[in-house]
């Protein structure tokens, strides 16, 4: 599965991965400076949010364009491109 999507998805996904990537920098620098645990599990706590909304906006895209794709749903690989994409959606339970 292609990950095909819009301008204004694609930034919307890097927004939150680079959000994510300062909230994990921001963790491991609490931890090099002996930080209080609450705020070190808070902060680690946000940055996974941001991850997990990031992976669910992909697999919303992905779904998207498999169910409008009429190609997919021609060739009978639908019932495949469904156990895919509720793997996809496990993976980030």
């Amino acid at each position: 599965m292609e990950l095909a999507m819009a301008a204004e998805e694609l930034k919307t996904v890097v927004n939150r991965l680079r959000r994510a990537q300062g909230q994990i920098a921001g963790v491991i620098k609490m931890i090099e400076e002996g930080r209080d645990c609450e705020d070190v599990v808070t902060q680690l706590a946000a940055a996974s949010r941001a991850l997990d909304k990031a992976g669910f906006a992909i697999i919303a895209t992905g779904l998207q364009h498999c169910l409008t794709d009429a190609d997919m749903a021609a060739s009978g690989d639908r019932e495949q491109m469904r156990s895919r994409l509720e793997k996809l959606f496990l993976s980030l339970a």
